[in-house]
């Protein structure tokens, strides 16, 4: 069962680690260039505030973005502002998620995210730490996959491959750590690949943050995922 009061406690840890190691940039470091194609870190920071009131707004019924248009818009106009405006923003918008995560409420009822997605209302503090950790590790600062917190890279790794199950373009695949195992892609009665490596190798790749280059693949060549 998800414990979404404990995720929130992730969330606001996660949160203060990201604050703590972007507070030793300077204005000129965060207008450089982050992980992400065409994204400065000052792009990233920006998406993380947003993202907090994106979530807000679905935690209290009202819809995630106005549009797509806008939220490219928010995350541009944002992106340049100074680095202490944009720590306060970040800092802020999380505390505001905070509370709305601790208003009472039906965590059992579907809310609605982007692009039709729905979900349960108490995954929601779980998918905002994947916004935080994985964001902290955009930033190129010094925070990487293998920094990330063991149970979060496990949760992780079993949400991503859900997401790919059943994917047409992503064949039967078993994934492994040596310790965890998971299964994604195409229907079957059995695996036709098996990929091995590292938990945050796993999810590097499944989340689209590292080639595969440190995963093995037996039965079949290193699938090409779709975008998430």
């Amino acid at each position: 069962m998800i414990d979404h009061a404990r995720d929130l406690v992730s969330v606001r840890e996660a949160t203060d680690r990201l604050l703590t190691a972007a507070a030793k940039l300077d204005n000129a470091s965060a207008a450089e260039p982050s992980r992400l194609p065409g994204w400065s870190r000052g792009h990233v920071l920006a998406h993380i505030a947003r993202n907090a009131d994106a979530l807000v707004n679905v935690l209290q019924g009202r819809p995630m973005y106005v549009s797509a248009t806008a939220r490219d818009a928010d995350i541009e106009r944002d992106a340049p502002r100074p680095l202490d405006v944009q720590l306060t923003d970040v800092r802020e918008s999380g505390s505001r998620f905070q509370e709305a995560g601790a208003a009472p409420a039906d965590w059992t009822r579907t809310v609605e995210l982007r692009n039709g997605v729905t979900d349960a209302a108490a995954r929601v503090p779980f998918r905002r730490w994947v916004e935080v950790e994985l964001h902290h590790v955009d930033l190129g600062i010094g925070y990487e996959l293998e920094d990330l917190p063991a149970e979060f890279v496990e949760r992780e790794i079993d949400f991503l491959a859900d997401r790919f199950t059943g994917h047409a373009d992503v064949p039967p695949t078993r994934l492994t750590d040596g310790t965890h195992a998971w299964s994604t892609g195409r229907e079957a009665d059995a695996a036709e690949v098996t990929v091995r490596g590292t938990a945050p190798d796993l999810l590097g790749w499944l989340a689209g943050r590292r080639d595969g280059a440190g995963l093995t693949a037996e039965g079949g060549a290193l699938s090409a995922l779709p975008p998430l």
